[in-house]
């Protein structure tokens, strides 16, 4: 059975449905999942976990995320991209780049944010994106997210290019659009790249084209590094047949806090489990196990 990650590099023009289903073919039966989707106008990173690795997806989807998106100041659209047309409201204002950095200062810390109408988020059990397209009219409530930090890149009327850092949920179209609605001219999102998940970086991500029945196991990531952050101890034979029971062993590394994460490995330092620390009996407590009976010492 496989496990770990694929780190994909998604094309423009291709949806994530896709590039998971083509995935799907190529480990099937082992069961697949994904961190972030990724609208068809943009590219970059799109982690697809495969088999037990999709019992960390919590995890990856935790992490930060890094764009690199581009803004059209003056112009307005129903999508918030160029999906479709934006209409030119007015020329995009001769402003100074300090000056906009100002207004982005506003974007950074928990903010409230109110995602686009053409998003996947439901309303009354339907994709909000479905009902603007029926021409139905489509009120979100906003929500908080949390935004790291905004650089910019490079700004030149209308272009505006930018380095964004944040949490999971978040919508760069919406950082745009209330940016263009911040400096009274609007703005669209013509450009996206995601060049970060967690660990998982655009450097080394693979072609969602060149995957094939032939390759899709040599691009494979291990388990661990979705958790490579975490506490870990490296598990004695014993402790693995334990812990592939679901009983708690002993935990003699650093100390961490009481129902901390943390980790064991095998002797190859191949993931076995993730855990708790339980402070009262200095005690691993198993929540998701890796190993199966191959993995076991032989008795």
């Amino acid at each position: 059975m496989a496990c770990g990650f694929l780190v994909l590099d998604k094309p423009a023009g291709m949806t994530s449905r896709r590039a998971v289903d083509h995935v799907k073919r190529l480990v099937r039966p082992d069961k697949t999942g994904h961190a972030g989707t990724l609208d068809p106008l943009a590219t970059g990173v799109l982690v697809v976990a495969v088999g037990r690795a999709t019992r960390l997806m919590a995890c990856v989807q935790a992490g930060p995320k890094t764009y690199r998106a581009t803004f059209l100041l003056g112009r307005r659209s129903e999508t918030d991209d160029t999906e479709i047309p934006a209409e030119v409201i007015e020329a995009a204002p001769d402003l100074a780049e300090s000056e906009i950095a100002i207004a982005l200062e506003e974007f950074v810390g928990e903010i409230q944010q109110v995602p686009p109408a053409y998003s996947a988020v439901k309303v009354a059990g339907r994709r909000a994106y479905q009902l603007a397209r029926s021409g139905q009219d489509v009120e979100l409530t906003a929500r908080t997210v949390r935004i790291d930090s905004i650089r910019i890149l490079g700004w030149s009327t209308p272009k505006l290019d930018v380095e964004i850092v944040c949490g999971s949920g978040t919508y760069i179209r919406s950082i745009g659009r209330d940016l263009g609605n911040r400096l009274g001219c609007g703005a669209v999102m013509s450009g996206l790249v995601r060049t970060r998940v967690g660990p998982f970086l655009l450097d080394g991500a693979t072609p969602v084209e060149s995957l094939d029945p032939e390759t899709v196991s040599g691009r494979m990531v291990s388990s661990l590094v979705a958790v490579a952050d975490l506490p870990r101890q490296i598990a004695t034979p014993d402790q693995l047949a334990e812990i592939f029971h679901g009983r708690r062993v002993a935990w003699s590394e650093a100390t961490p806090e009481d129902g901390a994460r943390v980790v064991l490995v095998d002797s190859e330092n191949q993931l076995a489990s993730v855990g708790e620390y339980v402070a009262d009996t200095a005690q691993f407590a198993p929540r998701h196990v890796f190993l199966d009976d191959s993995s076991l010492p032989e008795k």
